[in-house]
């Protein structure tokens, strides 16, 4: 499995309120929901091919709607994140780590992970590092503590 994973980013909050705010996709979208007015242009339309639930992200991609569900199993509270694509042509994992920081900070990474064949893989990784990076610098954004 190919794995791409972003710079780590630091959040102004403690992993235990982190783990249980993204365990819950529906509290971003009432988030987002609350400050669509302070979200730029670029950004707003990137979520708006992405739907939220309960247990779930959906994102629209090139290949269709790709829904990302939380994967209760790998998740381990206060450290990681585990979200897992049902109905894709390739196996997709998207993965949050987070690690407490002394000064009750978080240390966060994104990463995505595919099981992509050869010629594949060197079509799309950049755009998939992009996307793994665009993924961590917005988790550093969520004001998690708020929420």
């Amino acid at each position: 499995m190919e794995s791409f994973k972003s710079n780590p980013h630091i959040i102004a909050c403690d992993a235990a309120t982190i783990y249980s705010k993204l365990t819950n996709p529906s509290l971003i979208k009432n988030l987002i929901e609350t400050h669509a007015d302070q979200i730029d242009g670029e950004a707003r339309q990137h979520l708006d091919t992405v739907t939220f639930s309960e247990d779930s992200i959906a994102i629209q991609s090139p290949m269709g709607e790709v829904t990302l569900a939380l994967d209760h199993e790998n998740s381990i509270e206060g450290q990681r994140v585990v979200y897992t694509a049902s109905q894709s042509p390739v196996p997709i994992n998207m993965v949050i780590n987070l690690e407490h920081q002394p000064d009750d900070t978080t240390m966060s990474t994104a990463e995505l992970q595919l099981n992509l064949p050869f010629f594949l893989r060197k079509m799309v990784e950049g755009q998939l590092q992009e996307g793994a990076d665009r993924f961590g610098e917005l988790l550093s954004r969520i004001p998690f503590d708020r929420l």
